[in-house]
């Protein structure tokens, strides 16, 4: 796994997760302006690195893989991991594997394993593969049909179309399958790490499961609710909030 590091003088060291149907540069905006003040540690996810041809594995490997590479380059202790999306679900992996002490867990929109049947979830996953799938194949055109203009920008929908050409089949259904799918240890380890939940103003209602979720395992988690920035708009559309949001962690 390809991890690009900034900042390298900082003492304190941040770990930033994209979501997923983006590169690592989705940290674009926030990277010159947290470089100043903290290490940055992005690491480019298996199926989504256009350096190379790997395929997605698991929420639960990636997570694993990462602490073991913290642990193995020396360090030992983390300022905070922040993921969004499916990042956030593997940001919550890698607090709960405590490898190395961490402060802070931030998961923004993160999604959380569904509680429901087996098959239902295996058919959610396979509408989201679907739907990912036609628009890798039709493009910016279809792409254009399936999002409100408004919200996205033809290059916006660019950038996503060529994502999809890059990822593999494999790596579209692994990251829907185990995004809803992944375990959480049944007996949750005593936490020093603080844990976070951001979501959008307005986001409540596509949150409404992730929130309950994490309320119900991890009732110590502090909640922000964002202004109305949409899923994963937060890093995008206002990095000086985003940079104020992380550093007010303390």
């Amino acid at each position: 796994m390809n991890i690009h590091e900034f900042g390298k003088e900082n003492k304190e060291t941040i770990l930033l997760i994209h979501p997923s149907v983006v590169k690592w540069d989705y940290f674009e905006n926030v990277i010159p302006l947290l470089q100043k003040k903290y290490h940055l540690l992005v690491p480019a996810l298996p199926g989504y690195d256009f350096e190379n041809n790997s395929d997605f594995t698991s929420v639960e490997q990636i997570a694993s893989e990462l602490n073991d590479w913290l642990k193995a380059e020396g360090y030992t202790e983390l300022y905070a991991v922040y993921g969004c999306s499916m990042g956030g679900s593997i940001s919550l992996l890698v607090a709960l594997g405590q490898k190395i002490p961490i402060r802070h867990c931030i998961m923004d929109g993160g999604i959380t394993p569904y509680q429901l049947p087996w098959i239902v979830t295996r058919f959610i996953a396979l509408k989201d593969y679907l739907m990912m799938m036609i628009g890798r194949t039709g493009g910016v055109g279809l792409l254009e049909k399936a999002f409100a203009t408004d919200e996205y920008t033809k290059e916006d929908l660019q950038y996503v179309a060529d994502v999809l050409r890059h990822c593999s089949s494999k790596t579209l259904w692994r990251t829907f399958e185990s995004c809803n799918n992944y375990k959480v240890p049944a007996n949750i380890p005593k936490l020093d790490t603080e844990l976070h939940y951001w979501y959008s103003d307005g986001e409540e209602k596509e949150r409404k499961q992730d929130i309950a979720y994490i309320r119900n395992k991890f009732p110590q988690t502090k909640f922000e609710v964002l202004p109305k920035l949409g899923h994963a708009g937060l890093v995008l559309l206002r990095p000086e909030l985003f940079v104020e949001m992380i550093d007010k962690l303390g």
